[in-house]
């Protein structure tokens, strides 16, 4: 097995939305690596390396990263990781809403990404993962304003890509499933049988279960790694096999 624990020695990372859910566990995993992380989140947080930020405020973001460069001197990985979730169809949302969320989930990425530039520009392992999710690719019920942004954010994935490769800058994007978070089990307590939609949020994953926080953030780890310095415009799923496998539950094993 490869050891991965100081991969990320004398690199510095930031991590939007990192004080919770997945981002916590991206923050772990990267320090666990050897990386200093800073935590972008608007949330006050006792974590050493907490950095308040708004990312709907340009203002805030582009003194957010300036700390970061104060602090360390340098930054070499950026997970934009913050992102709010939108319940409903077409009808249910409205335009307050779809500017909330979009203003959030897609342009907040790109102005932590643009505030990063100059600094990622300057690094010889840089690079930005996006936090997508299935909902890009996948018709989910109820989730149109959250797969719209989505969509967007896997379509700015590429686009990115495209645009900083000539730099030297890598942008990849992970895809997760349904993960199984804090925020998840308050969710279901608004239903009238939160153990019966528990069991359907896990077997709406091909594994049977709903991917946990720390898969996302070994995920997360691959893309920003230097290691991984020939992968990018690369979306990973990491879904339980939600959007290419299609499994007939209770076939036996080699059964057809």
């Amino acid at each position: 097995m490869t050891d991965t624990s100081g991969e990320f020695t004398g690199l510095v990372a930031v991590v939007t939305g990192g004080g919770a859910g997945i981002g916590a566990a991206v923050v772990r995993e990267l320090r666990a690596r050897g990386a200093a992380v800073a935590v972008l989140d608007v949330q006050d947080s006792d974590d050493e390396g907490h950095v308040g930020c708004d990312v709907t405020d340009r203002a805030q973001v582009g003194a957010a990263v300036r700390a970061v460069l104060a602090r360390h001197g340098r930054l070499d990985v950026v997970v934009n990781n913050a992102g709010i979730a939108a319940v409903g169809t077409v009808e249910d949302n409205d335009d307050a809403e779809w500017q909330r969320v979009l203003d959030v989930n897609v342009v907040g990425m790109a102005r932590v990404s643009a505030a990063a530039l100059p600094a990622l520009r300057r690094s010889p392992a840089a690079a930005i993962v996006n936090v997508c999710s299935i909902a890009a690719l996948n018709g989910l019920p109820q989730r149109a304003l959250y797969s719209a942004s989505k969509g967007a954010v896997l379509a700015l994935t590429f686009a990115m890509a495209t645009d900083h490769v000539g730099e030297g800058i890598r942008v990849n994007a992970v895809s997760p499933g349904t993960v199984h978070t804090a925020f998840v089990d308050r969710m279901l307590q608004g239903f009238d049988d939160p153990a019966a939609e528990r069991s359907a949020l896990d077997a709406r994953q091909a594994t049977g279960r709903m991917v946990t926080p720390d898969e996302v953030a070994g995920a997360v780890a691959y893309l920003a790694s230097p290691r991984s310095a020939s992968t990018t415009g690369t979306a990973l799923e990491v879904d339980g096999g939600v959007t290419h496998l299609r499994v007939r539950r209770g076939l036996l094993p080699g059964a057809r």
